[in-house]
């Protein structure tokens, strides 16, 4: 014989049925947001090294310029 449920037993159940697929989506979405924020995290990484190559890139140019400078004004001179 089946077991009858009273309206308050029947809301404990129904909560507890819903508050646990209320739990799981919440949980996909958790894991969803950590992925997303371990992917932006080898993005800047990667973005980093490339602007640490880039600020390199920058010196050597400028190191350069500066020896065609110089170059250009002693021969200019003499």
């Amino acid at each position: 014989m089946a077991k009858k449920l009273t309206p308050k037993k029947f809301a404990e159940v129904s909560a507890g049925v819903r508050l646990s697929s209320h739990e799981r989506i919440c949980a996909i979405r958790h894991k969803h947001i950590l992925e997303n924020i371990q992917e932006l995290n080898k993005e800047v990484k990667s973005l980093r090294n490339d602007v640490s190559t880039g600020k390199g890139m920058v010196k050597v140019l400028v190191f350069l310029g500066t020896a065609a400078a110089a170059c250009l004004g002693y021969f200019n001179w003499r």
